[in-house]
């Protein structure tokens, strides 16, 4: 997907969240972000949303200093929904109005601001599966999107350790896990060595360690931790520790 195409998906899944959540009561919990209510949610996405708005202006190239913006929420979480629908607004416009290919600092692999409205979808559209699974609703996830956010969250996790230090714990002696999407002809390999982890290029034909199958919309799910492993819908092969390894540290 291009960074045009990440923008229009950011408030495609935006506006889906809203519609999920418009009339929901706000103090519903959500089981899938333990603790937090769909309020807290919306609150969280609108707020990464607008975070993300301001670091675009900006075009920052070292990493912020603070996290403070003026998020304008409002004082009741009915109004949020309303409030999360402006703050993708917002975004949509930074986005038409700035080189999306231009140099930037970001956490990730991809230094240039595309970076950020990638992560803004890839964490819309993961929170909108969650508000939907609270509310007892079937979530669909386009498959070309999900094998796009797979890819993102693979390419990413291995510079995620300050926010994400079990990955720290993805070590081994030439290791690898092959993911492979059952809809579609994607996989993906991972290797893990004595100095970190990350994607390789993958020779299909040459085995791997330990194999995961799922669609590609599962194998996000799973990889976020909103799927067990252990689903029908999952098929793993190969090396159980080297799995239980992987599970247990590259929560995100």
């Amino acid at each position: 997907m291009t960074p045009l195409d990440h923008g229009t998906a950011v408030a495609t899944e935006t506006a889906r969240l809203v519609a999920a959540v418009q009339h929901a009561d706000p103090s519903t919990p959500v089981p899938t972000c333990p603790g937090w209510t769909l309020a807290d949610l919306v609150r969280h996405t609108g707020s990464v949303q607008r975070w993300f708005t301001v670091l675009l202006r900006q075009r920052i190239q070292e990493p912020p200093r603070s996290r403070d913006v003026d998020l304008r929420l409002p004082e009741q979480p009915q109004a949020y929904p309303a409030w999360l629908a402006e703050a993708a607004a917002e975004a949509g416009r930074t986005f038409a109005e700035n080189d999306l290919d231009a140099p930037m600092w970001a956490w990730g692999a991809d230094q240039h601001a595309r970076f950020w409205v990638r992560r803004m979808l890839c964490e819309t559209l993961v929170h909108r599966v969650d508000a939907e699974l609270a509310l007892g609703l079937a979530p669909t996830i386009d498959p070309a999107l999900a094998a796009d956010a797979v890819t993102e969250f693979l390419t990413n996790l291995p510079h995620a350790a300050f926010f994400a230090p079990g990955t720290a714990e993805l070590r081994a002696e030439d290791r690898t896990i092959r993911f492979v999407r059952t809809d579609g002809e994607d996989t993906w390999l991972v290797r893990l060595r004595p100095d970190g982890f990350g994607l390789t290029p993958d020779d299909a034909a040459a085995p791997a360690d330990a194999t995961v199958r799922a669609t590609a919309a599962d194998l996000l799910l799973l990889l976020y931790g909103r799927l067990d492993r252990t689903a029908d819908a999952v098929v793993l092969d190969g090396d159980e520790e080297l799995l239980a390894r992987w599970f247990a540290n590259s929560a995100f």
